[in-house]
């Protein structure tokens, strides 16, 4: 067996592509499968408070990749990297060994494609202190958004000057839930794909149990995978109601394998206690039709079930939650838990 090699994949304006996916991008690093990758994953919210969240990595990153060359979505992302031996069909597995933010904060919004929004009628940011060695986070400041942020490019630098900073959240503490809201391959279609809406490849899943420890799966649609991580998060609620996270740039350890023992149509989660699949739709009730009925084939192909004695057990034991609400395209994840499978004697 061959022995995994360690890259690391430093975040520049040459390694970095910004609120899109294409395939035709070519690979930043070429590893081997099981190969192990250090990488940088910058957070495209670092304008909202760039006196706490930008260094000279972050500032090159934003001043080297041209307004021009961003969108039509939003995230950064550091990549591709093409896994040697991968190929249509494959699955490409990427486990999260590690997450180490950049910066002792992050960035909550409370935006314009927030849930909520016509309701609150405003916009509002609020910055929290990451505290990883407590493994809490509490609300640093918040101020009101008042510069139409829905027609800026994205990547906006606000002056700390042009706001008014604010106690929030006093004595509160959020637990962290460090994970990557955006991983995946180069996706089927040619072109451009918007970063925000998630898809079969991955992308902009929001999914906060995909952080270290888990185990995500993506299907290959082309050649060398062409695998790529960002929009890390330090913490995140299911349905990530008011538009985002706790954004906040992470250095991940990721190891990438291919497999070809596990095929799969759309991103599978695994964690040291459940299977996710994950299902995506115009309303909830196309994201959870879709996420239940691949949890049924997920069965189906994992554990050999039939397709009714798979239906009876999602309704007894398989719990569907919401994801997300705000990408444009809605969010559902069915967990299995894995202690329905006990081991056989």
């Amino acid at each position: 067996m061959t022995e995994e090699r360690l890259h690391i994949l430093r975040a520049t304006p040459q390694t970095c592509f910004w609120g899109f996916f294409d395939r035709s991008l070519p690979p930043v690093l070429t590893v081997r499968s099981g190969d192990i990758v250090e990488i940088e994953t910058l957070t495209h919210q670092a304008g909202d408070a760039p006196d706490l969240t930008m260094d000279d990595t972050v500032r090159a990153v934003y001043e080297g990749i041209p307004p021009a060359q961003r969108g039509p979505g939003v995230h950064v992302m550091t990549g591709p990297i093409a896994v040697e031996g991968a190929r249509p069909g494959d699955t490409l597995e990427v486990r999260i060994l590690a997450m180490r933010p950049r910066f002792p904060y992050g960035t909550n919004i409370g935006a314009w494609w927030g849930y909520l929004y016509p309701e609150m009628k405003k916009e509002r940011i609020t910055i929290y202190h990451v505290d990883s060695a407590s493994g809490y986070a509490r609300a640093a400041f918040a101020y009101d958004y008042l510069h139409t942020p829905k027609y800026d490019a994205p990547g906006t630098i606000i002056p700390p000057e042009r706001t008014k900073r604010e106690k929030a959240l006093d004595g509160v503490l959020v637990p962290l839930r460090p994970h990557f809201g955006v991983m995946g391959v180069a996706p089927k279609e040619a072109g451009k794909v918007n970063s925000i809406p998630p898809g079969d490849f991955g992308g902009n899943v929001d999914n906060w149990r995909v952080g270290p420890g888990a185990t995500m799966y993506y299907p290959v649609f082309n050649d060398g995978a062409l695998f790529y991580a960002g929009d890390p998060h330090a913490a995140e609620g299911d349905a990530e109601l008011s538009g985002t996270a706790i954004e906040s740039s992470h250095d991940g350890t990721l190891q990438l394998s291919v497999r070809r023992d596990l095929p799969i149509d759309a991103p599978l989660l695994e964690t040291a206690t459940h299977w996710y699949t994950h299902g995506f739709g115009a309303d909830l009730d196309e994201a959870m039709r879709q996420a239940a009925l691949r949890m049924v084939a997920f069965l189906e192909r994992r554990f050999g079930l039939s397709r009714d004695d798979a239906y009876s057990l999602i309704s007894v034991a398989c719990d569907f939650g919401v994801t997300q609400v705000v990408d444009q395209r809605m969010g559902i994840h069915a967990g299995m838990p894995k202690s329905v499978f006990p081991p056989r004697s």
